[in-house]
């Protein structure tokens, strides 16, 4: 049975609810070359870092959360930063290595890693592969040179271009992240950019906007009226618009609101978030979600490198107090995460976790004004609907 088939058929107690979105392990290596100003990740700049410490931490709270979690069939694990092609491939082998130890692979596991342009290796990267890396994802984020700049980002264009093929010839899956609704840019350059991209593109592409957080040095910019010639909001919808019919008739439907792939060639983990599935997280600042005997458990660990390290070799555990999820906690979670996905959100399930079906008012409206479609027992928001998902969240969540 497929993925989505399972999705749409799964009538498990809720419990065992998390099958319907599979099972996956997040690991997160916090340490980056540079602080990127859009960023608010977790993520340090630091002069060194001692790999072994670290790569025996990881696989101790592996091995922990293994002895929690037994008899799971492990579908993906994904390595995200922070930048973690500045592990070694030793790092990421023992890993894997602590991973395959405390739970069974599916025969397809899906082993993913965010790289850098900027920290792209052949013999690392044949070394990750070897490890039994099987995707890999680039941070290239614009394919000008001006902008790349502006973005605090390290690299060139060339380099972004030369470290791609690189991980074409190691990797049979490679995907890459772009930043649209960048200062100064018009609705023509982006769209020369992505058909620039969809041709060097192998499978998948990750396309985001441009978003201010605060407490990223972009955010203290704009507070301070720094920030200027970003595209306005009627302009980054179009953004959007255009995006999904370019993407679409190349051949790379956008299957969430962000993220465009081939047909079978989704990201399979973050199909685990998206699906509300569970995931083991090890790392600093790492948020997982496990379902045990007693309940579903929002787990998250010290945000600090050096407390989370320090965590594990005194106490046994990164981890800080793990919350219980109410089951209104649970179906909410589930709304916001399935609604981003172009096959949506099962309503059968939704009640299940809820306890009831969703508002029939807020439905009705949401149908009349076009923003929402119903089929086969599924809510999608439309292609009207999706440049304005968080409106229709709020009308769903009441």
């Amino acid at each position: 049975m497929s993925d989505v088939a399972l999705t749409r058929s799964y009538l498990a107690p809720e419990e065992e609810d998390w099958r319907a979105g599979g099972f996956g392990l997040y690991v997160h290596w916090p340490f980056c070359a540079a602080k990127c100003p859009y960023c608010d990740f977790n993520s340090h700049v630091v002069e060194r870092v001692d790999q072994a410490r670290w790569a025996k931490a990881l696989c101790a709270e592996i091995a922990r959360l293994a002895e929690e979690l037994p008899n799971r069939h492990l579908g993906s694990i994904f390595f995200g930063g922070g930048t973690p092609s500045l592990m070694q491939p030793e790092t990421v082998d023992a890993v894997i290595r602590a991973a395959r130890t405390g739970w069974s692979f599916a025969n397809d596991i899906e082993i993913s890693l965010e790289a850098n342009p900027t920290s792209v290796e052949k013999e690392r990267f044949r070394g990750y592969a070897q490890a039994g890396v099987n995707r890999l994802s680039m941070g290239i984020q614009a394919l000008n040179d001006e902008d790349l700049q502006r973005l605090g980002r390290l690299h060139s264009v060339a380099e972004a271009r030369a470290a791609f093929d690189v991980a074409r010839d190691c990797f049979g899956r490679v995907s890459f992240d772009l930043i649209y609704a960048r200062q100064g840019q018009s609705i023509k350059a982006w769209r020369t950019e992505l058909r620039e991209a969809l041709g060097m593109a192998v499978d998948h592409l990750s396309l985001y906007q441009l978003t201010i957080e605060p407490g990223t040095a972009f955010g203290a910019r704009a507070e301070a009226g720094k920030l200027r010639n970003l595209p306005d909001d009627d302009l980054a919808a179009d953004m959007y618009l255009e995006t999904q019919e370019v993407c679409a008739t190349a051949g790379m439907a956008g299957y969430e609101i962000s993220n465009h792939a081939a047909t079978g060639s989704e990201s399979r983990h973050n199909l685990v978030y998206w699906r509300q599935g569970d995931w083991a997280a090890v790392g600093p600042g790492a948020h997982g979600r496990i379902t045990l005997p007693h309940g579903r458990m929002a787990t998250e660990a010290h945000r600090a490198p050096g407390a989370w390290l320090d965590a594990v070799e005194r106490n046994g555990t990164g981890e800080l107090p793990r919350a219980l999820l109410s089951s209104e906690d649970r179906a909410v979670e589930y709304l916001l995460m399935a609604m981003r996905l172009a096959e949506g959100l099962d309503e059968a399930r939704y009640a299940r976790l809820s306890g009831k079906p969703l508002d029939a008012g807020a439905l009705i409206r949401l149908e009349d004004w076009g923003m929402v479609e119903r089929s086969d027992g599924r809510l999608r928001a439309s292609s009207a609907g999706r440049p304005v998902l968080n409106a229709i969240l709020r009308e769903l969540a009441g």
